[in-house]
This record gives structure tokens, C-alpha cells and sequence, in this order.
């Protein structure tokens, strides 16, 4: 709800939010998903730590979502925990920003998803509209 949309046979047709220089859609990443290298530092912070602080790391592209970002399991401080619901699983290091204080790419912060939504990063180079928000369900 609350997203610019057009009913097009039966189905909900998404008009993307527009593109501004140096910025790309969601709308424009494909499916099947890619996996691409990210050539900025990538840094979060828990509890008031930086548990996390590397220039390797990759981000998951998919049509309708926000990039979400892995990380190398060395790019972890020594001793942050991987489990208990923190976003970090031990396999992947795949990192969800609305459970961190704070996700950085480059210099800037990240906002999370509406409710979390499969842990993608939101940065102000990336436009939507975003799936996950309320009423996105059928997209």
C-alpha cells in the first residue's frame, strides 16, 4: 500500500520510483539472482562495536530488493557471536542491518527494510520501489 502502482490484467504492475545520476533500481536487477564483488568498505557496528570492517565483500542483487550484502567470516572481530537471531550466520556472514545499531557502505548509512525484509541494505543510490513493505506481498 502506499506504492505507485497500475493493475494490468489481474496483476499488480510496479512503476519504479525514478533513477537520479549515479543511482540504479531494483527494477533493473535480475532473476535469477547475481552475486557481484562490492569495491567500497563495508563496516557494522553492535553495541556500540564494530564487529565487522572489511573492503571484500559481496552483494546479492534481485529484482524488487535491496541489495543485501556478505561478508567474509575474517571480516568479524574475533569473538562476535554468529547465532542467537544478531543477523550473522556463521556460513555466510550475511549481515541484516536492522539488527546491527548501524551498517555502513562506503561512508554512508545504511537503512534497513520495512520489517527487515530478507536483510537487504538500502542506500540512497538504490531507488524502488522496495518489496517487503506492507502491500507488496503479491509483487
Amino acid at each position: 500500500m502506499g506504492w505507485p502502482r497500475e493493475r494490468e490484467n489481474d496483476e499488480v504492475k510496479v512503476r519504479p520510483d525514478p533513477v537520479g545520476p549515479g543511482m540504479e533500481s531494483v527494477w533493473d536487477y535480475p532473476r535469477p539472482p547475481r552475486l557481484e564483488p562490492v569495491h567500497l568498505r563495508i563496516r557494522v557496528v553492535l553495541g556500540g562495536e564494530t564487529i565487522a570492517d572489511t573492503l571484500v565483500a559481496y552483494r546479492l542483487l534481485e529484482t524488487s530488493h535491496p541489495p543485501k550484502y556478505y561478508l567474509p567470516p575474517d571480516a568479524l572481530a574475533p569473538g562476535t557471536p554468529t547465532e542467537g537471531g544478531l543477523g550473522l550466520r556463521p556460513t555466510d556472514s550475511r549481515v541484516y542491518p536492522g539488527r546491527m545499531d548501524v551498517c555502513f557502505v562506503g561512508d554512508e548509512k545504511v537503512v534497513a527494510p520495512p520489517k527487515g525484509f530478507y536483510g537487504g541494505w538500502i542506500t540512497s543510490a538504490v531507488a524502488g520501489p522496495f518489496k517487503g513493505a506492507p502491500g507488496t506481498e503479491r509483487w
